[in-house]
């Protein structure tokens, strides 16, 4: 596959990931009577990462997470070439997403951006009102197991054609763990594309998700070349 064909894989993966994950948060988590509560949201962002690794894996690898891009690069497994590009098409996947949900949202009477629009956050920001430090640390180890994940599901000793469940699976276990506590990132492309269309607070903390999950996909990066040393 040549570079426009990878980053349109990449662009519309991480567009349907924001709009299926944060769209689920959005419209769906606390509709009347029916709601799909923090479980339905933590499986949407599961269904959409395994929906497109078996839809796009091939053409790109499916990363649709500036973080992943980081991470496969520091474990030996994605050129330094591809990573500016990748991550390009990634984060304006994730704004359209975004924008996409809000031409979807704002036609409900009353909608308002003021609810948080899924945006990650830390403080007062964060749905459980946990500490910077807490989501610091929760955004690192969570991006640090989710990557382990990847690189052992997609390393060729691996059982093939399982890597999207496995994949899958734990971004919901991850969700289930961390959306309390900074509505969940590990990813830089997820948390822009919302940040932008909230502004303030929203963008001002920006920073945190992307830095923490980029630190732990890499430290797990180096952690999967340790564990490749002894073969």
């Amino acid at each position: 596959m040549n570079m426009s064909q990878k980053m349109a894989a990449e662009f519309l993966g991480t567009l349907w990931l924001v709009l299926g994950g944060c769209g689920s948060a959005v419209l769906a988590a606390a509709f009347p009577e029916v709601g799909i509560g923090l479980l339905g949201v933590s499986l949407a962002f599961g269904l959409t990462v395994l929906t497109m690794a078996f839809a796009i894996g091939h053409i790109s690898g499916c990363h649709l997470n500036p973080a992943v891009s980081f991470g496969l690069w520091a474990g030996g497994r994605f050129p330094a070439s591809e990573l500016l590009p990748y991550i390009v098409a990634q984060v304006a996947g994730g704004i359209v997403g975004a924008g996409v949900l809000y031409a979807i949202a704002s036609g409900q009477e009353g909608f308002s951006l003021a609810s948080g629009f899924a945006s990650n956050g830390f403080g007062e920001h964060s749905p459980g009102g946990y500490s910077l430090m807490s989501v610091l640390i929760c955004e690192i180890v969570m991006t640090l197991f989710f990557l382990l994940v990847i690189l052992g599901a997609t390393d060729e000793r691996a059982p093939k054609g399982f890597a999207p469940i496995a994949i899958g699976l734990c971004l919901t276990l991850i969700h289930l763990i961390s959306i309390p506590v900074s509505n969940t990132s590990v990813n830089p492309a997820r948390s822009t594309g919302p940040a932008l269309f909230v502004g303030d607070w929203a963008v001002s903390q920006l920073w945190l998700f992307w830095a923490a999950p980029i630190i732990g996909a890499m430290l797990a990066g180096v952690i999967y070349r340790y564990f490749n040393a002894a073969k």
